[in-house]
């Protein structure tokens, strides 16, 4: 019998993106008083952060899940049935969509709790809401291939921390072009969660960025489709061996 999904597994996404909000918001907030600042609201600013750090638990939590059943043997015993093993994996990540949204839900609904404003209106809303949708499709297929090819739930934790440092040498405390140290903005420029950021972040304060959202919308399905196709090709892989 499979393991019951762990509350922590749902919690963290949820309470550690906050937290890293308030910590952030209540030491940078003076950042606003820089010229060329975007907005008056570093909490508006910050709050794309905790969409893209939620999608990281992404990676953890359908790529662990899954290691785990190939550890027990549930993949193992699953393949002499005549369940095709793609559903276990569209159930993993359909998982993992749902947690999204819910996320989105509660970042959305402490920004505005906190005077956040969405610029881009309620139309905005839905495209960001699409925009996570995304995103966290990409990062958990990521982690279903890491598990599918290791078997091993403390592989797939291990790649969070690598994930998390492409996080803080990207633009999510300043914008690329407030940087002054020339190697940290180069590295910012070349990093693509730096334009998953600014994606959600021209929904929320600039309104309509055709250029924000089109590289945005772009690197996410990159990701998504890279990752979705190489979780399947490990799939196949893995029940051949079983």
């Amino acid at each position: 019998m499979r393991t019951l999904r762990q509350p922590a597994n749902v919690v963290a996404p949820l309470l550690f993106p906050m937290l890293l909000l308030a910590v952030n918001s209540g030491g940078l907030a003076a950042e606003t008083n820089l010229s060329g600042f975007p907005t008056n609201s570093f909490v508006a600013f910050a709050l794309a952060v905790p969409f893209i750090q939620g999608a990281l638990f992404a990676t953890m939590n359908a790529g662990t899940d899954l290691a785990r059943d190939i550890q027990t043997g549930f993949l193992n015993r699953l393949s002499l049935t005549p369940m095709r093993g793609i559903a276990l994996l569209a159930g993993q990540l359909g998982g993992v969509v749902v947690l999204g949204l819910v996320q989105t839900t509660v970042y959305l609904a402490v920004g505005l709790a906190v005077g956040v404003h969405i610029e881009s209106g309620v139309a905005g809303v839905l495209v960001l809401f699409a925009f996570a949708l995304l995103v966290a499709l990409g990062f958990g297929a990521l982690g279903t291939f890491a598990a599918l090819r290791t078997g091993s739930g403390e592989a797939v934790q291990s790649l969070f921390p690598a994930f998390f440092v492409f996080l803080f040498i990207s633009s999510m405390n300043i914008p690329r072009n407030l940087i002054e140290t020339s190697w940290f903005r180069d590295l910012a420029t070349a990093n693509p969660v730096s334009y998953l950021l600014e994606c959600v972040r021209s929904l929320i304060i600039t309104g309509w960025d055709g250029e924000a959202l089109a590289l945005g919308f772009g690197i996410a399905a990159a990701i998504a489709v890279a990752a979705l196709a190489l979780s399947t090709w490990a799939l196949r892989v893995r029940m051949a061996r079983s």
